[in-house]
């Protein structure tokens, strides 16, 4: 999972995030993940999409931005919400690499419609070259 995270984080601060809804309907967003151990976590709103749909399926999968040669990353896993003041604290200035207060100014204890969605992979891919360069897999 290091290899995958390093990989990742060295691609772009944006992925794209898959979610499936209880209509069965596949949606796809842009996020700003960020790593604490091997806990992928994204800042979500609490009536947002993706967390309507990860209620109702918190299976999830990410796809990092490809570099122009053709680089890129895929994580599969299973998401969680987390909504309590406490998680939001320990994440807030610890774990983000951007100013959260820009999407939230109450700050952690004052942004009741802010919530954090931490995504425990269950397998990833790196790709080089779209593949064509090599296929790295892990499997938790």
């Amino acid at each position: 999972m290091d290899e995958v995270k390093a990989f990742a984080t060295g691609l772009s601060p944006w992925a794209h995030l898959a979610t499936v809804g209880a209509d069965g309907e596949p949606d796809v967003v842009p996020v700003h993940p960020c790593w604490e151990g091997d806990t992928l976590w994204t800042m979500v709103g609490t009536t947002s999409v993706k967390a309507r749909n990860t209620a109702d399926n918190p299976k999830v999968a990410f796809h990092w931005q490809v570099t122009e040669n053709g680089d890129g990353v895929e994580v599969w896993g299973t998401s969680e919400l987390f909504t309590d003041v406490e998680t939001k604290k320990r994440l807030w200035d610890g774990v983000f690499d951007y100013d959260l207060n820009a999407f939230a100014p109450g700050g952690p204890e004052n942004s009741p419609d802010t919530a954090f969605l931490a995504v425990t992979p269950t397998r990833a891919l790196i790709l080089k070259q779209y593949g064509m360069g090599g296929v790295q897999r892990w499997t938790a």
